[in-house]
């Protein structure tokens, strides 16, 4: 059985499109997205139309990410259109506003799901781990802790959400995080997805990298309007994409707080992150 597995597209068309071409080559039995097809990008609508005609014409499956989630969360009447929380959500705004306020699609995604072998050899893909939508699995990972992200365990268990691709075996679970479509966080550019192969009983794995049109995605954050409406951390997005790179998260940490009690705007919390860097 061959299996190819994807995961964080958010909203790069031009990476999806490379990475389907390269897919649709090998030609697996069985092709699975695992989560975070919008969101964090600039053409949300498309790459979901994409997938959404991927799964009617050529059996592909979806699981939900946790930027599906963001998105889902804004169809509440109560979330915020006006304020400091507002700044915050405004990408996630952008990606809601692309789907024409329509979730419907993303609501049916379900956690995780399982492919199975004629011998029973379960193939598991679920976005982050078996312990959450937002729990990753990271290269530096102690087995212990990654023995309590897998339970219960399964054969072959394929995951997302952190960027960082990673292969290892723990116990008899060959786990594979299979990095990102559309926006890598090590340091390498090129998208990521992993092609799955079971041989003698056991599944193998292997993460293939692709150059992809990324000039045509840096033309796409300013050309669909984005970097306008998006807000301050859309630039911080592009930045991510430009480097390869983890931002977010980093200046969540310094600056949200200070941000939603309106101690400093959204604009001067990203002017002086990305100086510091």
């Amino acid at each position: 059985m061959k299996l190819a597995v994807l995961a964080d597209i958010h909203a790069n068309f031009a990476a999806l499109q490379t990475v389907a071409a390269h897919i649709e080559v090998w030609r697996p039995d069985a092709v699975v997205v695992a989560g975070d097809i919008v969101n964090r990008g600039p053409r949300s609508r498309d790459c979901l139309d994409f997938v959404q005609t991927k799964q009617q014409k050529s059996g592909w499956r979806v699981v939900r990410g946790n930027h599906e989630d963001y998105v889902i969360g804004l169809d509440d009447p109560d979330a915020p259109r006006s304020g400091p929380q507002f700044e915050f959500y405004r990408p996630v705004y952008w990606a809601y506003d692309q789907l024409g306020g329509d979730v419907s699609a993303l609501k049916k995604m379900p956690f995780a799901l399982s492919l199975w072998t004629e011998d029973a050899a379960e193939a598991r893909i679920t976005h982050a781990s078996m312990a959450g939508i937002r729990d990753g699995i990271y290269p530096q990972m102690s087995d212990e802790k990654l023995r309590q992200k897998i339970l219960p365990p399964s054969p072959l268990l394929c995951v997302g959400h952190t960027h960082l691709p990673l292969i290892r075996r723990i116990d008899n679970t060959l786990v594979v995080n299979v990095g990102s479509v559309g926006l890598p966080f090590d340091g390498d550019t090129r998208a990521s997805y992993s092609q799955l192969t079971l041989q003698n009983g056991a599944w193998q794995a292997e993460i293939i990298r692709l150059e992809y049109n990324l000039q045509q995605v840096e033309r796409d954050f300013y050309e669909t309007g984005f970097i306008d409406e998006g807000g301050p951390l859309a630039l911080m997005i592009l930045d991510e994409l430009q480097n390869a790179r983890s931002l977010m998260y980093q200046w969540a940490l310094q600056y949200k707080d200070a941000v939603l009690s309106s101690q400093i705007t959204m604009a001067k919390s990203v002017e002086q992150f990305m100086r510091s860097l």
